[in-house]
């Protein structure tokens, strides 16, 4: 007997405590925006193994747009052609370079390629052969980097940790200028996309220095302050804008108003290493157009998206680890971005290079018929009257848009009903004095707000009254609501007097009206004592 009661409290425990299971909570998914999605379109490619970070990158300007990536003592040139067949085997390899390689820039017509190293050397290869057409050496500390002009063949840029910026003659293998004025390391430079004189420059002296070669003094012609060490600087493709990248900001400086920033966007979180300008597909009523973009990459791993029309960011991405450089091609179909371990991920959408194979396709007898021509119904199909709301319309439908419903408050519900004195006594209790002045203006219309004063019982009296002794006085209203006073004070002089509690309110709208009268009279003192002091200055 005791072995079976010692058994029983072990099965009404057993019963008693069910263990429920853990139920997993469903992820949340933000819904994607147009842009968002845009740049998700970039078909990501990993190329892996480049010994060490990737300082610099930079597009060819002209088809089919080859990039270059410095690394080590090595430059690679790459097809972007080839990403989308899945080779991430570089197309050529430079590695005449002593040194660490610093910065590479295109000529304007691809043809050239200058790069820069840490033994203070700039080199000039002509991008086909890979044979260096040019040593330029003048700098005595490390070279940061070298830039061609946008619209100049035959001059290079160059600065580094000596705070000196030089302007070449690359056919003479001469410096043209030398143009100091930094007081610490210059770390980067762009040139102007308007002119082919100007150009901007970075330091870790915290300013940025904007450069004319017309000026004799060789005196920077514009300075503004970024307040930290600066890693890049680019001009916007307007030519009047720059933004400059130091800390975890990146910041638009207006040059042609005088140096003034325009916003700063501090979405980073360390340091901002890098930024470029890119380009967004935008669709506005059935056209197509691109908007630019700026690209900013850190140490923390993200590349965001600034829209510096709007001042906001529109799309983010994060990578596994940080980020050094980046850059977008001219024809907005590759965006490359190089990390510090060596790594660059770089992104193709797909564009017209489909069509053409298409057109190939026709070309050689296999003819295929688009997506868009298979969609297309026509008035003949016995489909085309069973499309539903979600169809897009065709260039010919004619649309009929449903007007939206308009949500109506109670006053004005009570307008349209002819409920005058209902409607004043339902906005005097919602306490919104526009709404107020605006049902008595219509009241006043329809010649109807003194009817509706001498009906008011005297709760709704006491409302208006109250309205009335905090809004009299206010320069907005006070043409309306002072002569509506003094006629509600006639028509409603018996019921005050007897009633305490509307006594109380005209007391209350004596002491605002006496406050007003005492400040129109300051006023007016101190338009006595400032007049004939402006006369005397006017006679002067």
């Amino acid at each position: 007997m005791a072995e079976i009661r010692a058994e029983e409290p072990a099965s009404t425990i057993s019963k008693t405590f069910l263990i429920k299971p853990k139920l997993k909570s469903k992820p949340r998914s933000l819904p994607q925006t147009p842009e968002s999605k845009y740049w998700s379109s970039f078909k990501s490619t990993k190329i892996p193994n480049l010994v060490s970070s990737i300082s610099s990158l930079s597009f060819s300007p002209s088809p089919p747009h080859l990039f270059a990536a410095a690394y080590s003592a090595s430059v690679s040139l790459f097809s972007p052609l080839s990403l989308s067949d899945g080779d991430v085997s570089p197309s050529s390899t430079i590695s005449s370079f002593s040194d660490v390689v610093s910065s590479i820039s295109f000529r304007n017509d691809g043809l050239l390629l200058a790069a820069s190293d840490l033994s203070g050397l700039v080199q000039v290869f002509d991008v086909k052969t890979r044979t260096p057409l040019r040593r330029l050496r003048s700098h005595t500390r490390p070279v940061r980097f070298v830039k061609y002009p946008v619209l100049d063949k035959l001059h290079l840029l160059s600065g580094g940790d000596d705070a000196v910026v030089k302007f070449w003659d690359v056919a003479g293998e001469s410096v043209v200028l030398d143009l100091m004025g930094h007081k610490d390391y210059v770390r980067c430079s762009d040139c102007s996309p308007v002119s082919p004189d100007l150009f901007v420059t970075g330091s870790y002296d915290h300013t940025v220095k904007v450069w004319d070669v017309r000026v004799e003094n060789s005196r920077s012609v514009l300075e503004v302050n970024h307040g930290k060490p600066v890693e890049d600087v680019i001009y916007l493709p307007s030519g009047g804008l720059i933004a400059t990248a130091g800390g975890n900001s990146v910041k638009i400086w207006d040059l042609i108003g005088g140096g003034r920033m325009v916003y700063s966007m501090e979405s980073h979180n360390k340091t901002v290493t890098s930024i470029c300008v890119g380009r967004v597909r935008k669709e506005n009523d059935g056209a197509e157009s691109m908007e630019d973009r700026i690209l900013s990459v850190g140490l923390d791993g993200y590349m965001k998206v600034f829209d510096f029309g709007n001042m906001k960011v529109t799309h983010s991405m994060r990578f596994p680890a940080p980020l050094m450089s980046v850059s977008f091609s001219p024809d907005c179909r590759t965006r490359v971005i190089g990390t510090s371990n060596g790594i660059i991920f770089a992104g193709r959408r797909k564009g017209k290079e489909n069509v053409e194979s298409g057109r190939v396709g026709n070309v050689l007898g296999f003819e295929s018929i688009s997506e868009s021509e298979r969609r297309v119904l026509k008035p003949t199909y016995f489909r085309y009257f069973h499309r539903g709301q979600s169809e897009k319309p065709t260039e010919g439908d004619y649309l009929v848009m449903r007007n939206k419903k308009i949500k109506l408050a109670e006053h004005d519900k009570l307008l349209k009903k002819f409920r005058h004195k209902d409607a004043l006594v339902s906005v005097l209790s919602r306490k919104n004095r526009e709404n107020v002045v605006a049902v008595m203006e219509e009241l006043v219309a329809r010649k109807k707000l003194l009817k509706c004063v001498s009906n008011l019982d005297s709760d709704e009296l006491g409302l208006l009254l109250t309205f009335l002794s905090k809004n009299a006085t206010m320069p907005r209203y006070s043409s309306l609501l002072m002569g509506l006073t003094k006629k509600v004070i006639e028509m409603r002089v018996e019921d005050i007097r007897n009633s305490d509690a509307l006594k109380g309110h005209i007391r209350n709208l004596k002491r605002s009206i006496e406050e007003e009268l005492r400040i129109q009279h300051s006023l007016q003192e101190i338009q006595g004592i400032i007049s004939p002091l402006l006369r005397i200055a006017g006679r002067r």
